[in-house]
């Protein structure tokens, strides 16, 4: 005997990710595989292909670019975070800005000079002294004569 159906099947309850640990999904861009990642990632390394596909921005939001500095990939994060980890390395790369500043004494006269984060030395405007950035004065510093 037949087992009769219900005459509307229920709808399927939707997905909804819990508040701590959220996850989102997406499509990725290499084998076209569905990919899930934590809500908050900027992209996601496939573990099929090795493909990286940026996650769509939230609307409004400003984006800036980086190449890791451990496996050489383009990464896209939120402008004004302060660090980005890469999906395929995991590698921490710290996100500066291209008008961020920073200052140190001059070696040799003391004056206070300005440099963009990321320089690894700084010549003074008064005395051409050059001060390394980030290492000890004895083996940093040398006279430029110009």
């Amino acid at each position: 005997m037949p087992v009769p159906l219900a005459p509307y099947p229920t709808p399927p309850v939707p997905f909804t990710p819990p508040a701590t640990g959220a996850q989102s999904q997406l499509v990725c861009s290499g084998c076209r595989n569905l990919l899930v990642y934590p809500v908050g990632a900027t992209s996601v390394c496939c573990a099929v292909c090795n493909a990286v596909t940026a996650v769509p921005p939230p609307a409004g939001t400003e984006m800036a670019q980086l190449v890791c500095g451990g496996c050489h990939t383009l990464l896209m994060y939120i402008r004004g975070a302060t660090s980005v980890q890469c999906s395929c390395c995991h590698t921490i790369n710290l996100a500066m800005e291209a008008n961020q500043v920073a200052h140190v004494n001059c070696g040799n006269c003391r004056m206070l000079l300005m440099y963009q984060y990321g320089a690894r030395s700084v010549k003074c405007a008064v005395c051409n002294f050059v001060t390394s950035i980030g290492a000890s004065a004895s083996t940093i510093e040398q006279k430029f004569n110009s």
